[in-house]
């Protein structure tokens, strides 16, 4: 009796043989096992393909958002420029008039008030300039406790008046190492530092600093090594519809701010060719991680003209993490 392999599809047998009821049984096993790979390799490929889809998906939405970010960076950066000039001129002639004025009258506290509201648009205006100019990454070499500990001192004034505590942790399993643009994120950092304060409302909670290297999918299939800065708080979390949108410029929560803080932090990121992941933690606070390549693109600026924009194809938000 031939033995029919459990991997292989069954052969006919010959003209005129007839099976007995074991073989037709062994047969039978054998077309079953067959048909049972089939469709698991079929739901694989279905499952692949809708993987697929899926980052194709990702990307053009992340390619639109670049172009989008560029367009808008260069209006925002046209019209900061118009605005400028009147404010220094509305500026002079408050000063002009105030010292003319005695300093106890009415009218010179009025004067006093219009300098503090030119001054306050005045911070509008160069946060909008800063966010719309261009964005050139010079790298060197650091490590994600060396970011962490920049941005720490960066924050030192507002930490230090904070009532929580600030824990500190890199992977132990790996320095970290990579090649970045210290300066623009030691910047990226301190903002996710003051977002997160802001977020816990100035009461008693943690601060969570952590760097890992995790293999990830690109956009286009490949997978690379990232080195991930992740930063965590215990504040009350941040709602799904707030995540789609806290990166676009000038979207707040907040009564002030210009609501560029966190666009500048995509900015950076998508300038270095990494992308940011956005979810809950297990204290249920927030979840940022800032997932970087380990040596940026050669000469990657992030500008204001929309055709620099189209190449730029690994740049997101993500509000899961990341498929591995």
């Amino acid at each position: 009796m031939t033995t029919l392999s459990s991997h292989a599809p069954p052969s006919a047998p010959p003209s005129g043989v007839t099976l007995d009821a074991d073989e037709f049984k062994e047969l039978m096993s054998a077309f079953t096992d067959t048909t049972r790979q089939l469709e698991q390799t079929h739901l694989a490929l279905r499952q692949e393909v809708a993987r697929l889809t899926e980052e194709l998906d990702e990307a053009n939405a992340q390619l639109r958002r670049s172009r989008d970010l560029a367009a808008l960076g260069q209006m925002a950066a046209g019209i900061a420029h118009e605005i400028r000039n009147p404010l220094a001129s509305i500026q002079l002639y408050a000063q002009m008039l105030a010292a003319d004025l005695p300093d106890a009258s009415e009218s010179h506290a009025v004067c006093g008030k219009i300098s503090r509201a030119v001054g306050r648009l005045d911070g509008i205006v160069h946060d909008v300039l800063h966010f719309a100019r261009e964005t050139r990454v010079r790298a060197q070499a650091t490590s994600a406790v060396d970011l962490f500990e920049h941005a720490r001192l960066e924050c030192e004034a507002l930490l230090t008046r904070w009532p929580g505590r600030v824990e500190v942790h890199v992977d132990a399993s790996s320095r970290c190492d990579l090649k970045a643009d210290v300066c623009l994120l030691t910047q990226a950092l301190a903002n996710l530092i003051r977002n997160a304060i802001e977020a816990m409302d100035g009461g008693v909670g943690t601060l969570r600093f952590a760097g890992e290297r995790r293999r990830m999918r690109r956009a286009d299939g490949r997978r690379v090594e990232r080195v991930v800065l992740i930063v965590e708080d215990d504040g009350p979390g941040i709602p799904e519809d707030v995540v789609v949108r806290m990166f676009n410029p000038f979207f707040t929560t907040r009564p002030t701010g210009t609501g560029l803080g966190l666009a500048i932090v995509h900015r950076i990121v998508d300038a270095h060719g990494g992308l940011i992941n956005v979810k809950r933690a297990e204290t249920g606070g927030a979840r940022v991680e800032l997932c970087l390549p380990v040596r940026p693109p050669t000469a990657r600026t992030n500008s204001r003209t929309t055709g620099n924009a189209g190449s730029r194809r690994d740049s997101t938000v993500r509000t899961t993490s990341e498929r591995r």
